[in-house]
């Protein structure tokens, strides 16, 4: 039955992923298509509204435009979480939130990371949930996607990288916006609140009077999964039962957040003008996946082993920190999707996987390239394609080519930055953390579960997830420095390297294939770009994990 619920969801997805591959392809292109008579009027008067002239730049201007907006929205992010206890849209009257704490709230959401050091319910008011949360969860996503596009267009040898703000006004006007309103619906019929009434009292059982929060769920919800943000309008997020109320709202959401994820790879591949590039990218980032979901699983079904020995049934399997109504089915997919997708939502409580089954998020965030967010995750697989291309033509004498351009010491030195920088941000925090009394104060947990909660929050940080080993105290100076700037160099060292990578690939000449060249949409090199991800991971994060979630296993077996 477990295997039947999990096969569905996959199946459901890959039908819709591949319809959404050919529209984003076609909302994004360059060329006048039959979607500028739907959305291109509305478009036209925000361009004339915001005074955006609609020409071609260069990588140069891309990224100053990428830098630009996002320092406009984070400065207004944080002013209106400093002011919110003197602004309308407060019937609960929540106070202002405290400087570091606002500083690192509005990073998270500027990065599309979405780690809450607060509980949304009673530290927002409605107002900064909607114009704060809200807003950038549309807005960072939508970056993200458009830097995506710039990045395939210079690989794929469009006539430019494109415009970033128009790729940012698509974004919200073709995609984000009419999936939100889709999924919106969707989760109100499943009972997901959507209100501006102030938090309800209710009179117990026991007469006694309980505060029930509420708010503009649904809405929420609805974009922190489609825009791969992750967060939550409640603390516990989509554990919750009104963020996730059913096991249908549950299948909703788990396809909502892989929904545009799954597609990018079809829209390379339409793009290229050849849809086994785009199969080879998603068979690679497909098949780690299922082998991550397999992982947490069976580690999640079959249990504790020290309280098997001790005597203790675990039928159900692992059930701590588990939805009864999810079961370890549905919540073994949710945590391998949120962690691949890079959404940070759950519907389990992480802190509280078995060993392996903690490994699987954070083996799925040190990669950073099994599907990824909206736009970032394709972005780090062609990158790893790249390097496979130039690892591969080294070793067997090919032409280091890819799509009929030559692979130079320029991009490799700008992939190698956008690799070298990942595992430093994760791994020199760690350390610094462990070996300081502001890092090891908020572990709850001593030993080498207590590894992995530190190393966990700063894997979340730097992949841009936001999820968390939530058994660390990390409302504090320390964590709240720390994972901002572990925030801001995750998402914006790559996404500045690859645009320059783009920029330099499309001004090349393009080259003939020929014998020497190697070919790059078959299942040689599908098996290539597999294991060149899976070595560089390997190499780089297995020290650590064996000192935490691997040394963890072993002291239970």
């Amino acid at each position: 039955m477990d295997f039947l619920q999990i096969s569905l969801v996959l199946v459901v997805l890959l039908i819709l992923a591949i319809p959404m591959g050919r529209y984003l392809a076609l909302a994004f292109s360059l060329t006048t298509t039959r979607l500028d008579r739907v959305f291109g009027g509305v478009e036209n008067v925000i361009y004339k509204i915001s005074g955006i002239r609609v020409a071609d730049m260069t990588w140069k201007q891309y990224a100053a435009g990428v830098l630009m907006s996002n320092i406009a929205m984070v400065a207004i992010a944080y002013l209106l979480l400093r002011l919110q206890g003197f602004l309308p849209g407060n019937p609960n009257n929540i106070g202002a939130m405290e400087p570091l704490l606002s500083f690192n709230t509005a990073v998270s959401f500027l990065t599309n990371t979405n780690l809450q050091h607060y509980s949304g319910e009673s530290g927002l008011s409605y107002l900064s949930q909607m114009m704060v949360i809200i807003f950038l969860m549309f807005t960072t996503p939508a970056t993200g996607i458009a830097v995506a596009m710039a990045f395939m267009r210079g690989l794929t040898g469009q006539r430019s990288i494109g415009n970033f703000y128009v790729d940012l006004i698509r974004s919200h006007t073709r995609v984000l916006i009419p999936l939100a309103m889709i999924v919106t619906l969707l989760l109100v019929s499943q009972g997901v609140p959507q209100t501006m009434e102030p938090t309800a009292t209710a009179t117990t059982i026991s007469g006694t009077e309980q505060q029930i929060a509420r708010g503009p769920v649904a809405s929420l919800v609805s974009i922190k999964h489609l825009g791969t943000n992750g967060g939550g309008f409640f603390g516990v997020n989509s554990s919750h039962p009104f963020e996730n109320p059913t096991p249908l709202s549950n299948v909703i959401e788990i396809l909502s957040m892989f929904l545009i994820p799954a597609s990018l790879p079809f829209v390379f591949g339409f793009m290229a003008k050849s849809r086994k590039q785009g199969w080879v990218i998603f068979g690679a980032m497909g098949m780690m996946f299922l082998a991550f979901l397999i992982t947490a699983y069976t580690a999640e079904v079959n249990g504790n082993p020290a309280l098997e020995r001790a005597g203790l049934s675990q039928l159900m399997g692992s059930m701590e920190g588990k939805e009864v109504r999810f079961g370890i089915a549905q919540s073994a997919l949710f945590t391998a999707v949120t962690t691949a997708a890079t959404t940070g939502t759950v519907n389990n409580m992480h802190d509280t996987l078995t060993p392996l089954g903690g490994l699987v998020p954070l083996g799925e965030m040190m990669l950073n390239s099994v599907f990824g967010g909206d736009g970032v995750g394709t972005v780090n697989i062609l990158m790893y394609a790249i390097l496979a291309v130039f690892l591969a033509g080294l070793m067997v004498g090919r032409t280091p080519e890819f799509l009929g351009r030559k692979i130079e010491g320029r991009e490799m030195k700008l992939i190698a930055i956008a690799i070298l920088v990942h595992p430093l941000i994760i791994l020199a925090p760690t350390a610094i953390a462990l070996a300081t009394e502001m890092g090891t104060a908020g572990i709850s947990n001593p030993g080498f579960h207590g590894i992995s909660q530190v190393l966990y929050e700063f894997t979340s940080s730097a992949a841009n997830n936001g999820s968390g080993f939530e058994g660390l105290g990390d409302n504090t100076p320390f964590w709240n420095i720390s994972t901002g700037l572990v925030m801001l160099f995750g998402r914006y060292v790559s996404i500045i390297a690859m645009l320059a990578v783009a920029g330099s690939l499309i001004a090349k000449t393009p080259v003939p294939e020929t014998l020497g060249t190697l070919r790059t949409d078959n299942s040689v090199f599908l098996m290539i770009l597999i294991a060149t991800v899976v070595i560089v991971g390997a190499l780089t994060f297995l020290p650590v994990l064996a000192l935490g979630p691997i040394a963890e296993w072993l002291t239970i077996r």
